[in-house]
This record gives structure tokens, C-alpha cells and sequence, in this order.
């Protein structure tokens, strides 16, 4: 008999034993047409949807940063950028996706809300947009923290800075490779975020291999003068397995 099925190593998910590899069914991506790049971009960004895109310019953003965000979506008419949307839940993000029965934990979809988007004023809290090179498997996130993410007077905290570089880790993983859940991620902070600037997170995937994706980030500045954070990330990447028959 052969079994389909996922193995990710060491997740911890399913109430699995200490050292105990974790064994998830296939997610359920309904449209799903192969895995490749192309597929999962259209996917995840699709074309014509009634749920609001909040990576969008608004009136909070400062010049600099609606000023690259034009240069990005210049390069999306030509240069294999994608431009991913950005909505209030992640439920909403990815046409089709359904999580394996023994991931699904009861809740509102109604008050489920994208962590990142858990701000409704804007320019109060995360102010960011993404975009994607499938190609080059890359990242450059737009980021401008807002007041509401303070930590020291006048800076954003630490942990909003975490939590973007995390998000966009995100993104990306799935997007060069199906990767779903973060594995480990380690970041090392330069310099202190002024609330209300600009943050462009760089992120590369570096390699895919048994089953993770190892992806790295650096914050900086716009002119590249500044480095605010360096970060890696390890996820894992959901890969159908077929086991010999028995």
C-alpha cells in the first residue's frame, strides 16, 4: 500500500513526542495547477478580488516610501516583479487553501485578523508592502512602523521590527517554495528604527533543501547608509513524500 503524505521533521506540531517526527496530510490547495512559481504567485495574488488589498499608498506614508513603492510597481510592467497583496487575514490570501483536519482549531473568521493588520488606523502600526521576484527568489519589503509600535521614545520596538522581517519571511517562503511554518529565525539588531521612516527589508532565499528554506534579510535604509537588523530563517517546506510499498 503506498501512503501519500507530508513529513515535516521536528515540527511539534499534532501533540507529537519530544524528538518525534510530525507526520501532516496535503494541504488542500483546490486551484492548485502544479507547484511551480508561476502557479503559487497567481495564487496568492490574485487578480480580481472583493477583499480590501491594505498594501496599498494611503495618506500616512511618507515620500520616501511612496516614492520607491512607484519605482516597484514600474518594475512590475517589466522587470518580473510581483506586487503581493496584502489582506487582513491570511484566510483570505491563498485561493483554495484549507488546512489539514488536525490543524484546524475552532474560531471566528470573523474576528480572525493577519497579525501585521491588527491596526485598523492608518499609519498607526505596520505600513508595509511586499514585493516578489519568482525568478530570482527575492523579496524587498516596504516598511514604515508607525506610533502605535514605539519602544524607546521616538523608536520602534524591537519586536515589530521581528515581527515584518517574519512576515515577509513568510511571504516569501511560500512563495519560492511552499514553505508554511517557521522553523527557527534568528535576527541581530544594528540600530535603532525611527518611528515614521522607511525600512527596506532585502530578503534572499538562499538554498531549498531537505525539505527547509533557508532565507536571509538585511534592514536598512534606503541609500544603504543604515543597517538596522541582519536575519535568517529556516522554514519548512511542505514536500509530498511516497512511502515503498509494505
Amino acid at each position: 500500500m503506498i501512503r501519500r503524505c507530508f513529513q515535516v521533521a521536528r515540527l511539534g506540531l499534532h501533540r507529537a513526542l519530544p524528538g518525534a517526527p510530525c507526520v501532516l496530510p496535503r494541504l488542500n490547495l483546490t486551484s492548485a495547477s502544479g507547484s511551480s512559481a508561476d502557479s503559487l504567485v497567481s495564487r496568492f495574488c490574485p487578480e480580481k478580488t472583493d477583499f480590501q488589498d491594505y498594501a496599498l499608498p494611503n495618506a500616512s506614508w511618507s515620500p520616501d516610501m511612496l516614492s520607491l513603492y512607484q519605482d516597484f510597481m514600474e518594475k512590475t510592467k517589466a522587470s518580473g516583479w510581483v506586487k503581493v497583496p496584502s489582506f487582513k487575514s491570511n484566510r483570505e490570501h491563498i485561493h483554495g487553501l484549507k488546512l489539514p483536519s488536525s490543524l484546524a482549531v475552532p474560531s471566528d473568521k470573523s474576528n480572525g485578523r493577519l497579525f501585521t493588520r491588527c491596526i485598523q488606523v492608518e499609519g498607526q502600526g505596520y505600513e508595509y508592502v511586499i514585493f516578489f521576484h519568482p525568478a530570482k527568489k527575492k523579496s524587498v519589503c516596504l516598511f514604515q512602523p508607525g506610533p502605535y509600535l514605539e519602544g524607546p521614545p521616538g523608536f520602534a520596538h524591537g519586536g515589530s521590527l521581528a515581527a515584518m522581517v517574519d512576515e515577509t519571511f513568510a511571504k516569501t517562503a511560500y512563495l519560492a517554495g511552499e514553505g508554511l511554518f517557521t522553523f527557527s529565525l534568528n535576527i541581530r539588531f544594528k540600530n535603532l528604527i525611527p518611528v515614521g521612516s522607511l525600512v527596506v527589508l532585502n530578503v534572499d532565499v538562499e538554498k531549498i533543501e531537505d525539505q527547509k528554506i533557508y532565507i536571509s534579510c538585511i534592514a536598512q535604509t534606503r541609500d544603504q547608509e543604515t543597517v538596522y537588523a541582519k536575519s535568517s530563517a529556516v522554514f519548512l517546506q511542505l514536500q509530498l513524500e511516497e512511502e515503498s510499498p509494505q
